[in-house]
């Protein structure tokens, strides 16, 4: 003990182990003696196999998560952002939710890379594959930030309301009087849904929403709230809904009935 302590030479795993234990029950509050060891292990082996041998090894990672519990960035969690594909690509609307990529692909191979050269090609695949089986950085928050979503029905709606938004910006610049005529044929529809006229009708009781509603148009889209948005797509569409399997270009895929049908081209 006095020559690990006092740094004399580098000692067995067995003797850090069981001062770590000790020191962990004498702190005040005690400290859990599981973690700490856990975090003890990981300098010990980095004295004898440098940086890498700080990293988790696979079992540890499966045993103990990624760590990062305390809110600070640990090593794991690092690389379990950059080895998650899902955030170097904009995977398939059939796997994943619509996002957007935090890294260039270029990076994630150049960290791929590195971590196979300096953990070894098992380590590196058998990790991938714990990230892509469900366990990845942010899990907890549930889908759809990662690469799988539990909830296909509202991938499925965010898809149709996106590319419904996106056809009425592309009618709101070439027909001004659009949104106008879209909410008089609205009230006019006797066959609307009770449910959707009562909400509409709630939301239009906010007369902050409502001026933003009133200043849409393909320049002040990005400038008003969601809510606007949603509004607007209320007014303008009665209804959206898929018509091909996922894959396809939007177009192909889902099918808008308008309350005031689009004028055929000139």
């Amino acid at each position: 003990m006095r020559s690990a302590v006092n740094g004399i030479r580098v000692p067995r795993w067995e003797t850090v182990h069981d001062i770590v234990v000790v020191m962990a029950g004498l702190c005040s509050p005690a400290r859990d003696e599981e973690s700490e060891t856990a975090r003890f292990l990981l300098l010990w082996r980095a004295i004898g196999e440098g940086e890498s041998g700080a990293l988790k090894s696979f079992q540890e990672l499966v045993n103990s998560g990624w760590g990062g519990e305390n809110g600070k960035w640990t090593p794991e969690l690092v690389t379990g952002m950059l080895v998650n594909p899902f955030n170097a690509i904009e995977i398939h609307p059939s796997l994943a939710a619509p996002h957007e990529p935090l890294i260039p692909e270029d990076q994630w191979v150049r960290a791929m890379v590195r971590f196979i050269e300096e953990q070894g090609a098992e380590h590196a695949l058998r990790v991938l594959l714990y990230t892509l089986k469900g366990d990845y950085v942010g899990a907890e928050e549930g889908a759809p930030y990662g690469y799988r979503s539990h909830d296909r029905e509202a991938m499925e709606a965010y898809a149709a309301f996106q590319y419904g938004c996106q056809e009425i910006l592309r009618r709101l610049g070439r027909e001004p009087n659009l949104l106008a005529e879209s909410i008089r044929a609205m009230r006019a529809d006797e066959a609307m849904d009770r449910n959707d006229r009562a909400e509409i009708l709630e939301n239009e009781s906010d007369l902050s929403l409502m001026r933003e509603v009133m200043i849409v148009t393909p320049d002040t889209w990005d400038e008003v709230s969601e809510a606007a948005h949603h509004m607007v797509f209320g007014y303008l569409i009665k209804q959206i809904a898929p018509v091909s399997p996922p894959g396809l270009p939007h177009a192909e895929r889902f099918h808008i009935v308008w309350r005031i049908p689009e004028p055929p081209m000139v």
